[in-house]
C-alpha cells in the first residue's frame, strides 16, 4: 500500500512541476506592455497601449511610418462642449508629452500626468479639424520620438 501511495504521489510532484514549467514558458513568450494613455469625456474613457513604443528608446522612421498606418484606433464620442481629458502613465510623462491633432502639435511638451482641453478645439477648423472625426495622437518625447498612442474622436451631436 504504501508502495502505490508514493507512486501516485510522485505523479502529482511531476505534474505540479510540468505546469510550473509550463507557465514560466508561458510567461517569458509575453511582451512586457507599454505604458497606458487614457482618453476620458464626461463619464466615458477610452485608453490603449501604445501603437508604437520601443521601451523609452527613440523610434526609427520606418517604425513610425508603420505606426502612423495602424488601423485598430480606438475611438471615442466627444460632445464639442464637453472636456476633453488626456491622462499618461507616468514613465510618459517624465519624458515629456505632447498632443498632437491631425499629426500637428496641438500642445506644448508637458510632464504633468493630465491635461484637459475643450471639445470643441477637436472639430474647429482653425486648429485643421475637418468632418467630424479627428486624429489625436499622443507622442512622447520632446527631440525625438519615444512612443506614439493614437485615438479618433468622433462628434457627438
Amino acid at each position: 500500500m504504501t508502495t502505490l501511495h508514493s507512486r501516485s504521489r510522485r505523479r502529482r510532484v511531476v505534474a505540479a512541476a510540468g505546469a510550473v514549467s509550463a507557465g514560466l514558458l508561458a510567461l517569458s513568450a509575453c511582451d512586457k506592455p507599454t505604458p497606458i494613455a487614457t482618453i476620458t469625456v464626461g463619464t466615458s474613457s477610452v485608453n490603449s497601449e501604445a501603437a508604437c513604443y520601443n521601451d523609452g528608446k527613440a523610434l526609427d522612421t520606418a517604425s513610425l511610418t508603420k505606426c502612423l498606418k495602424d488601423t485598430g484606433i480606438k475611438s471615442i464620442k466627444v460632445d464639442p462642449d464637453a472636456t476633453v481629458r488626456f491622462g499618461v502613465d507616468p514613465k510618459i510623462a517624465d519624458n515629456g508629452w505632447t498632443i498632437l491633432m491631425n499629426g500637428q502639435a496641438l500642445t506644448d511638451s508637458s510632464t504633468k500626468t493630465y491635461r484637459t482641453i475643450p471639445g470643441s478645439v477637436f472639430f474647429n477648423a482653425q486648429y485643421g479639424a475637418s468632418g467630424n472625426s479627428t486624429l489625436v495622437s499622443i507622442k512622447e518625447g520632446d527631440k525625438s520620438v519615444l512612443g506614439l498612442w493614437s485615438f479618433k474622436l468622433k462628434k457627438d451631436a
